[in-house]
């Protein structure tokens, strides 16, 4: 990464801008032109130095179900299941633990028959029991990673 590719992580940990066009507001901010900063993010994308790029609903005031659930793998196994995990729309992010629950993912669905669905599939693929750890409450942590 140089410079402009950390500026320009850095700037969008901030917010993205809501107007008629964006990318010409953060490359003002970062010191740059619009069709760079369209081409870096690209580029972000590209070479994994960003999983994702868009905006993050509040899944639960629209309705739908978020929760974050566990898995016990042996170390052996782990790959396998890794792969049916990800492949499931409703999936947010996946990450191993040190743990006896060694996998961790989130579930985003549109309505709770939905995610409970989501489980099924993913424990009849897997072989494995999800544990399912509903949001009780919500705690805005605003983590940003100045990169």
């Amino acid at each position: 990464m140089d410079e402009l590719d950390r500026a320009l992580i850095n700037t969008l940990q901030g917010g993205f801008p809501i107007c008629e066009r964006p990318y010409a507001e953060v490359a003002a901010r970062v010191g740059s032109d619009e069709a760079t900063v369209i081409a870096r993010v690209d580029s972000l994308l590209a070479r994994g130095l960003l999983s994702r790029f868009g905006p993050m609903y509040h899944a639960a005031q629209m309705g739908g179900a978020l929760s974050l659930a566990a898995m016990e793998i042996p170390p052996a196994d782990f790959e396998r299941v890794t792969e049916i995990v990800n492949r499931q729309p409703e999936v947010a992010h996946n990450y191993e633990r040190c743990h006896r629950l060694s996998m961790w993912f989130v579930l985003a669905t549109e309505t709770a028959a939905a995610q409970q669905d989501a489980i099924a599939r993913i424990e009849r693929e897997s072989g494995y029991p999800v544990y399912n750890m509903p949001k009780i409450r919500e705690y805005f942590v605003e983590l940003k990673l100045h990169v």
